[in-house]
């Protein structure tokens, strides 16, 4: 398994189910650069028990992404059929009814591949990528299969990215909006430190 932090986001051309069970037969990736950020996430299976809990993590903050100017987009590697029945299986009965983001039907596991996420088992890792308005990668985080994410966390990685972008200052370890932080410098950190202390 590669880094692919720093390359240009793999592109792809692919159908994808948006709100409502609607199918868009071209979904494209290059379509979002230059106007919006990325957040695309990969999932092993529809119908299964970890990965709804996460889908519905990512609908609860989608006024958070939306705010932030990112798409989140989802990606497994079942067909848009199952995507439209899971879409249209309530929440209590372990569906996704609600979800407004759009799901990608990876069917044929090019995506997957690409971003180096498939496993030997033919299913994806828990892949996320966070992609700049650029299409450039600039945070990945892959888990195994049993470990669900944090949204939290993702949304702490688009707000780091884009202080560093409107600021040019860099994040330490644990930083969040609002706290202090750094110039890419010796006396940067020396800075830090120092007015961490006091």
């Amino acid at each position: 398994m590669s880094s692919l932090v720093g390359k240009q986001a793999p592109d792809f051309d692919i159908k994808a189910v948006i709100e409502g069970g609607q199918v868009v037969e071209s979904f494209k990736l290059s379509d979002l650069k230059n106007e919006k950020y990325v957040v695309l996430f990969f999932y092993p299976y529809d119908f299964t028990f970890v990965c709804p809990t996460e889908l519905h993590g990512f609908q609860e903050k989608i006024a958070e992404f939306e705010k932030r100017n990112v798409q989140v987009i989802g990606c497994s590697v079942d067909s848009h059929h199952s995507h439209i029945a899971w879409l249209q299986t309530p929440k209590i009965k372990g569906g996704i009814q609600g979800i407004s983001y759009p799901l990608i039907a990876d069917f044929q596991k090019e995506i997957s591949q690409k971003y180096d996420v498939l496993n030997e088992d033919g299913v994806a890792y828990r892949g996320l990528f966070l992609i700049d308005k650029d299409g450039v990668i600039r945070h990945q985080l892959i888990n195994d299969l049993p470990l669900g994410r944090s949204i939290d966390e993702v949304i702490r990685m688009v707000d780091a990215l884009q202080f560093h972008e409107q600021h040019g200052e860099v994040c330490p370890a644990n930083w969040s909006e609002g706290k202090k932080a750094m110039s890419a410098s010796k006396s940067g950190v020396e800075q830090y430190f120092e007015e961490a202390t006091k």
